[in-house]
């Protein structure tokens, strides 16, 4: 195989992200012609409903996935965090990359904290899962709903009269911003997403040679930690609109688990860790789902799906 076509999002982050992918295949493998086809998503059409009104993660998959089943790319660049649970027939998750940061950060001023912030501050976010754990942590913060790609929200903060945002600390990162971070959200505050600040490569099941090339880029510690939390999320049936968090670590072949459900008023939280072999990560992944819903997530989820 002498060329490899990768589907991605046109974002500034989904483009930073698929020529990151595309500097590892040429890395691997320097005889092989990589190239890049942009496709808009529903997600990136639609910039001003809030996520938890106007459907699932497919939002930012959806058309990438079409153009693999077509046979228009070899493989899709996602943030791993945005893709389903669920892959359609006739996809895999090729690779997965190594985690360049799962935590949440705080866009503010210098020096400025979570706690920190005044009474009755308003706090962008586009996240019902960072709006909850938010609420739980300081409900006396007002929460603002906000949209866009990073660049476009930072614009939004710098010109609004909100005390701070909540962002992913990798997209910042990976964009050059970090500068704009007060502080970075440590995981046992705010749970992360499932599968931040990973890059998930999907492709077609069974295209040997294409999972041959991605096989060099593969990080086998982050493939077990996602796939803890991925398995997770499965079980709750969780989406963009569902107050989840999941984020697994892993030391001398360990894996740590840490979930949460919340209400989306933050006032019902249930949070649980769970501890096991990464072999059987995504074992620990179904157990701690299950273990969740047993402490009071059904009925959290039951009141959010109504």
């Amino acid at each position: 195989m002498h060329e490899i076509v990768i589907a991605t999002r046109g974002s500034a982050l989904a483009l930073w992200q698929a020529n990151a992918v595309a500097s590892m295949l040429r890395s691997r493998h320097p005889a092989l012609d990589v190239r890049l086809e942009v496709i808009t998503t529903t997600g990136d059409r639609n910039l001003e409903t809030p996520l938890s009104t106007i459907g699932d993660k497919g939002l930012f998959t959806k058309e990438l996935e079409t153009a693999l089943l077509a046979g228009h790319a070899h493989c899709a660049v996602h943030s791993l965090k945005d893709m389903q649970t669920q892959l359609p027939a006739g996809l895999v998750l090729g690779a997965v990359t190594r985690r360049h940061a799962a935590e949440d950060a705080l866009v503010a001023a210098v020096g400025t904290t979570l706690g920190s912030l005044p009474h009755g501050a308003l706090v962008a976010t586009g996240s019902l899962r960072r709006t909850a754990q938010l609420r739980a942590l300081r409900p006396d913060l007002g929460i603002v709903d906000v949209r866009g790609n990073i660049g476009t929200r930072i614009e939004k903060y710098h010109a609004g009269n909100w005390a701070g945002m909540l962002l992913a600390r990798a997209g910042l990162e990976r964009l050059g911003m970090e500068a704009e971070i007060a502080e970075v959200i440590d995981a046992s505050v705010i749970v992360p997403a499932v599968g931040q600040g990973a890059l998930g490569i999907e492709c077609r099941a069974g295209d040997a040679a294409v999972l041959e090339l991605l096989a060099a880029i593969e990080h086998q510690e982050t493939r077990a930690a996602t796939a803890a939390e991925r398995a997770m999320l499965r079980v709750l049936e969780g989406g963009c609109q569902v107050p989840v968090g999941g984020h697994a670590t892993i030391e001398n072949g360990m894996l740590r688990l840490d979930g949460v459900i919340a209400s989306l008023d933050g006032t019902r939280l249930v949070r649980d860790t769970m501890h096991g072999n990464a072999a059987e990560a995504e074992s620990i992944g179904e157990r701690l789902a299950a273990r969740l819903l047993d402490a009071g997530g059904a009925v959290i989820l039951q009141g959010i799906r109504g």
